[in-house]
């Protein structure tokens, strides 16, 4: 007796291809600003490290603050709106940035940028959340993931080499044609919003992404304080650098996200969470506990595979059983803990190891992933098969 296979339903639609280059034309815009800004602070406008944080950090406090209305606009007007709205606002502030002749005058615009992002990224994985069948979301947002680690590694490489050879006016007008670029696209992409009614009211934070808004909060926070002060820990350890212990983290995220983008369907959304926060843990744990070589090589495999896992799990759980009509709000809600976590990762853990060590600055953002993992253990409910979350 033959048993007879079941087809899964499709993700590669020319629709979801078209917004997957979308993301990728705008995060490449992105990613060319992240060296430029900096060099054109401590350049041009002869600015010093302070200065570079409040241009840097200008940009997440606009898009932390308009992310909900972001996620409301989304709901209410439709993804392609936010996505076209936001990418305007994000090239139209960019090219203005060679008009910038003093700090003020740049800050401002960086935080028109962050508006930007804002409405651009919800608008973009609130549209891919409408094109991914309920049983692929999590193979979805591993995929869709990928357009933003590609533009933001081509991106800073081409945006150094553009300054030292050309100047920072054509990074500025490479990025906002890029942003313009993304904008045509998503044109093209269209409404994605499922029939059905509209929220009715005004409901920015939405009650189902608090849980796993916290969650993201908790597996990023380590993330960002890895990524901020990993080159120096390194250099303790004795090693050269950290460029090939970044070029590993960034490997190990690209090819689960890649190959093994089906993990947190199969696993289902809250098991896949708490093995995330579990490597995330454990990572942090051996890295700040095994103060070696071996153990930040160690630690960095085992945090890589959390992220990897982590962001595409916490985003299903946020989504299961949400109405389509109020997907926005819930990744707008979701999407905070990101500039919250990429500010608050490194300044916790700069406070840690000024008082301390660096190492003990790793053992401290392990007990904020290990708080999500007892939030993950004793907060949701048992892990259920992707396909019964279909409606």
């Amino acid at each position: 007796m033959f048993r007879t296979a079941v087809a899964r339903p499709r993700l590669a639609t020319p629709q979801f291809a078209l917004l997957g280059l979308a993301a990728l034309a705008y995060f490449f815009a992105d990613g060319l600003l992240v060296p430029a800004v900096p060099l054109y602070v401590t350049g041009p406008l002869a600015g010093g490290d302070v200065g570079v944080g409040i241009a840097v950090g200008a940009f997440s406090l606009s898009a932390l603050v308009l992310r909900p209305w972001a996620g409301w606009l989304a709901d209410r007007r439709g993804r392609s709106v936010a996505m076209i709205g936001g990418g305007l606002v994000f090239a139209a502030s960019v090219a203005c940035y060679s008009l910038a002749d003093s700090l003020v005058l740049l800050v401002v615009l960086r935080l028109l940028t962050g508006i930007g992002e804002a409405f651009f990224f919800v608008g973009a994985v609130t549209a891919m959340s409408d094109l991914a069948p309920a049983e692929r979301r999590g193979e979805a947002i591993s995929l869709f993931s990928l357009s933003l680690y590609a533009g933001l590694a081509v991106g800073p490489p081409i945006g150094e080499a553009v300054v030292a050879a050309i100047g920072f006016a054509t990074v500025w007008a490479i990025s906002s044609g890029a942003a313009a670029l993304a904008v045509v696209l998503a044109l093209k992409v269209g409404d994605t919003r499922e029939p059905g009614p509209a929220e009715s009211g005004v409901r920015l934070l939405h009650p189902a992404a608090v849980v796993p808004a916290l969650l993201l909060l908790a597996l990023v926070w380590g993330m960002a304080g890895f990524l901020a002060f990993v080159p120096l820990y390194a250099l303790d350890l004795g090693l050269p650098g950290a460029g090939f212990l970044m070029f590993v983290f960034a490997a190990i995220v690209i090819l689960i996200r890649s190959v093994g983008a089906r993990i947190p369907d199969r696993l289902g959304a809250e098991r896949s969470v708490r093995l995330a926060l579990s490597c995330a843990v454990a990572g942090l744990t051996i890295i700040g506990g095994w103060r070696a070589v071996p153990g930040l090589a160690l630690g960095t495999v085992v945090l890589g595979v959390g992220v990897a896992l982590g962001t595409p799990a916490i985003m299903m759980l946020a989504l299961q059983d949400v109405p389509a009509a109020e997907r926005g709000a819930v990744m707008g809600t979701v999407s905070m803990s990101i500039d919250l976590a990429l500010g608050l990762g490194p300044a916790t853990f700069g406070l840690v190891a000024a008082g301390l060590d660096r190492g003990t600055g790793f053992l401290a953002a392990a007990l904020v992933a290990g708080s999500g993992l007892a939030l993950a253990t004793r907060g949701l409910p048992r892990a259920r098969p992707a396909a019964a979350l279909g409606r």
